[in-house]
């Protein structure tokens, strides 16, 4: 695997240890520019390190990363400038408000203050937090929160969009129009790199990659994995797939 123009995400045998524990194992693979890529696994299989390591948070131990063409070694502040990363655990202040915050988190991506009512506009816009915009966010339901989440790691209009389980803990209704929002994001040129533990969602991804143990067992269209790992199951669906791949 050689990096190209297309891809924007490039990993070659990217490895983190933590002593003598190997999160991440000689992992390789590409994600091209506009793509959703779903990167799937168990708990505890080094999906979140991975999305740490690409997202210059946290340094390889080993291998090769390159995001929106900055080294993820050596470029860490250029890549975070280039991505928007919505992390698992809810990270905004409850004593604000949802309008507070996306204000807040623009003096830190240091978007210019001419711009602000704009990007604010926008942002609640595409993700419908008109109504509880004034609201303080420790008084929001999770769905609410998520999308306020989401806003947040738009605001500088990032190239890339790293979303570690966005959905958890959602109901299904807020769970399909998330989904619905990250389509009409890559229709518009975005390149979304997601994990979720929902099958179901992971069929919405143009590619995956699933992980088990650190070490990558299988890549490909949702289509081709289900084909691959159950060609003898005409019926079989991305769950039975995953639980195959992972037993």
């Amino acid at each position: 695997m050689t990096p190209s123009g297309d891809n924007v995400i490039y990993a070659e045998n990217l490895t983190k240890t933590f002593g003598a524990f190997t999160a991440v194992d000689h992992i390789s693979f590409s994600v091209s520019r506009g793509e959703i890529f779903g990167f799937l696994g168990s708990n505890g299989s080094g999906k979140s390190t991975t999305i740490r390591m690409l997202c210059g948070i946290l340094m390889p131990t080993s291998g090769y990363g390159c995001v929106a063409g900055h080294d993820i070694a050596t470029e860490p502040e250029l890549i975070k400038k280039s991505i928007g990363y919505m992390s698992q655990k809810f990270s905004l202040y409850g004593e604000l408000t949802p309008y507070e915050n996306l204000r807040f988190f623009l003096g830190i991506y240091k978007v210019p203050a001419r711009q602000w009512e704009g990007r604010i506009r926008k942002a609640i816009e595409m993700t419908h937090l008109s109504e509880i915009k004034n609201r303080l966010t420790k008084d929001l339901s999770q769905g609410w929160k998520q999308r306020l989440a989401l806003a947040s790691s738009l605001l500088h209009e990032p190239e890339i969009l790293f979303l570690d389980e966005p959905t958890s803990g959602v109901d299904p209704v807020t769970r399909r129009h998330f989904w619905n929002f990250i389509g009409h994001l890559s229709r518009n040129g975005m390149t979304v790199f997601v994990t979720t533990h929902y099958m179901d969602e992971a069929r919405n991804c143009d590619r995956l990659v699933m992980l088990n143990k650190g070490k990558t067992v299988i890549s490909g269209s949702p289509s081709q994995i289900i084909g691959s790992t159950c060609p003898d199951r005409p019926n079989a669906d991305l769950n039975d797939a995953f639980i195959s791949i992972m037993s």
